[in-house]
């Protein structure tokens, strides 16, 4: 009995210090950290069984052998370490996951190579920002046959060659960001028939001439010097899904797979449209095509032939120089659904249009599934009717920042006819299936009746339009459909703002304006989110808040004149924990003194108790007049009586 007790107490012992024997029971992290520990060595104590181990930013300069049979994933990143001994990893038989970023492997290059070349079973390295050149790098990637991922950014690369993967074909996703590669040898890349990712981005390419990447799924080739990217015709299918060639030179559109799965296309901050017209451009694209590959016999537009089989979703070409907008060039993307063509030079865009069939005929192009445009940032005047009606699927129109006017509802003494819409306004009513419309910082002078009958907007952004006159019928045409208005920033008091009854509005923003009062319509609103900062409100309508708390669960105060002692409203808002962000930099006024909201709330009735009713603080001092009068007549009555009662006096 006494050895069976024993026995149940050395086994409870050894299962609560992790340990019980050869192969036993053990409860030990499986992961370790010591980051960031001004470590100037490995920890001598490491539990054998680790998985992971974290030994980043640090100060290990060396590196020796260490044994830890079961670590899969070792950080020794950000350690300034130059030298690791040849048999530093011999111990780690499943490392699989290393990180040696940020430290100086290329001081003691043969050591630290053939320590590495030890670890034959990677499956991802990093060896970033280790001032490596091309030499170095390919010595530390013998023997890396299972690479599936590999990190080289930072590094003094300049050119790359088939002999720097030629021990790592297997890498599926290849990072070589801010190095200094000014060429590409032919075949570097061919043989890795696994490469989805390539990352390319912050080099010094200056040209893309004959792209053949078959397998690679994503492409950044950003921030480069790429004056163009040209593809050869070929009969095979390209995977390539997303090209970055973003921040670079380009003149033209880039020429890409004639068979490809291409959906998404990034040429923001490049040269496009500098050419002046479109033909201009398409011509020289199609002339440097034909140079490139050195062929004569090709069809006379081999560019938009390609173009046409794009099957593209996503293309930005916003921070460019296009002074007319590339109609044909664009519609010909049967696909596309989002187009960002913000802060280009449109003026205007005129429908320069080619005709195949009658000349004395308007050709009219269709943008068969764009549902998103952005024109931000544009000097355009006026959006013309065969635009208009190119957008057949127009869901989000962002045009900030430009100087367009509204179409009204049109006068019954002035003919449709005589009305020039391309000169003096834009028709929105055309876009029967606008849902989002931005016409923030436009000048528009005055938003006329039903300005967007014919549409069903949910959102409409009217913000920064100083001085902007709303007629009293502008959003009847959207009242039963806009969810969320935003009228900040016109300088408008609140005899001029009439808003209609908007019984599916939950979002209005009227804030930095000359407003002291809410429209009473608002009362029609389940509203969720009520911005009214900055603006002459001294209250807010009771009974406006009493309607909407049902819904409400944020406003926004600050930047008001708020008297504390008339503020129901307040007391309401705080009462049912309606959200108030910016609550600490809202104040209120007594006639004593000036409060931070949040202060006065911690005990409004201390603040006001003088001042209820109109009475202001003089009240106080009149009930304590009062009293005293009546304390002080009590006591001369009183004494009064007790003089005449006092034995010995009497009347003669």
């Amino acid at each position: 009995m006494i050895r069976h007790t024993f026995s149940n107490l050395v086994l409870l012992w050894s299962i609560t210090h992790g340990f019980y024997g050869p192969g036993g029971i053990h409860h030990a992290s499986k992961n370790q950290s010591w980051n960031n520990q001004n470590l100037s060595s490995v920890p001598l104590d490491l539990d054998v069984r680790l998985r992971r181990l974290d030994l980043s930013d640090n100060f290990i300069t060396q590196l020796h052998a260490f044994a830890l049979p079961c670590l899969e994933e070792l950080d020794l990143s950000g350690n300034q370490m130059d030298l690791i001994s040849e048999a530093a990893f011999g111990n780690l038989a499943r490392l699989e996951h290393l990180n040696l970023s940020r430290n100086r492997l290329s001081v003691s290059l043969g050591s630290n190579s053939k320590a590495l070349r030890s670890l034959g079973g990677l499956r991802s390295l990093d060896i970033s920002m280790n001032g490596l050149s091309n030499g170095a790098a390919e010595l530390l990637l013998r023997n890396k046959s299972s690479l599936d991922q590999l990190n080289m950014t930072g590094n003094v690369l300049i050119k790359l060659s088939p002999s720097l993967f030629g021990e790592s074909r297997s890498i599926r996703s290849l990072i070589i960001e801010d190095n200094l590669i000014s060429e590409i040898a032919p075949q570097t890349f061919e043989p890795l028939s696994r490469l989805e990712s390539l990352n390319l981005a912050r080099n010094n390419l200056a040209f893309i001439c004959d792209f053949t990447l078959h397998q690679v799924k994503y492409l950044n080739l950003s921030r480069n010097s790429v004056e163009f990217f040209v593809t050869p015709e070929d009969a095979v299918l390209y995977s390539l899904e997303v090209l970055d060639l973003s921040h670079n030179k380009l003149l033209y559109f880039p020429v890409l797979p004639k068979m490809n799965r291409l959906k998404y296309l990034h040429l923001q901050n490049n040269l496009l449209g500098a050419l002046d017209s479109e033909a201009v451009m398409v011509t020289e694209v199609n002339s440097l095509y034909q140079d490139v590959v050195n062929e004569t016999t090709l069809q006379k537009n081999y560019f938009h032939a390609n173009w046409r089989l794009m099957p593209l979703v996503y293309i930005d070409l916003s921070f460019n120089r296009f002074a007319s907008f590339p109609l044909e060039t664009l519609s010909l993307l049967n696909s596309l659904e989002t187009l960002n063509f913000s802060h280009n030079c449109l003026q205007n865009i005129n429908w320069d249009v080619r005709n195949y069939s009658d000349p004395r005929q308007v050709r009219q192009i269709i943008f068969h599934s764009l549902k998103h445009l952005d024109l931000q940032g544009n000097g355009l005047t006026h959006l013309p009717l065969l635009f208009l009606k190119a957008l057949t699927q127009i869901e989000t129109l962002n045009l900030q920042d430009n100087s367009l006017q509204p179409c009204g509802m049109l006068s019954g003494s002035l003919p449709k006819d005589r009305i020039d819409f391309d000169h003096f306004c834009t028709a929105f009513g055309q876009l029967k299936t606008l849902k989002h419309l931005n016409l923030g910082e436009n000048n528009i002078k005055i938003l006329p009746p039903n300005a967007f009958q014919g549409t069903s907007l949910v959102s409409l952004n009217l913000a920064k339009n100083l001085h902007m006159l709303i007629h009293e019928m502008a959003l009847e045409a959207v009242q039963t459909t806009l969810q969320s208005l935003i009228i900040s920033g016109i300088n408008i008091n609140s005899s001029g703002l009439s808003l209609p009854c908007m019984p599916a509005l939950t979002e209005i923003n009227i804030s930095n304006n000359k407003l002291n009062a809410t429209p009473s319509s608002l009362g029609c609103s389940p509203l969720k989110v009520i911005d009214v900062r900055n603006n002459d409100f001294m209250t807010i309508n009771y009974s406006l808040v009493e309607v909407v708390s049902t819904n409400l669960t944020t406003v926004y105060i600050s930047g008001n004149h708020f008297n504390c002692c008339d503020s129901r409203w307040l007391t309401v808002l705080n009462d049912m924990r309606i959200e108030l962000p910016d609550i600490s930099q809202a104040e209120c006024f007594t006639q004593e003194r000036n409060l931070t909201m949040s202060e006065y709330l911690k005990s409004p009735l201390f603040y006001c108790s003088f001042e209820r009713d109109g009475q202001g603080v003089h009240f106080g001092g009149m009930v304590i007049t009062l009293l005293f009068v009546t304390v002080f007549s009590l006591v001369l009555i009183f004494f009064g009586r007790k003089l005449c009662c006092t034995p010995g006096s009497s009347v003669v």
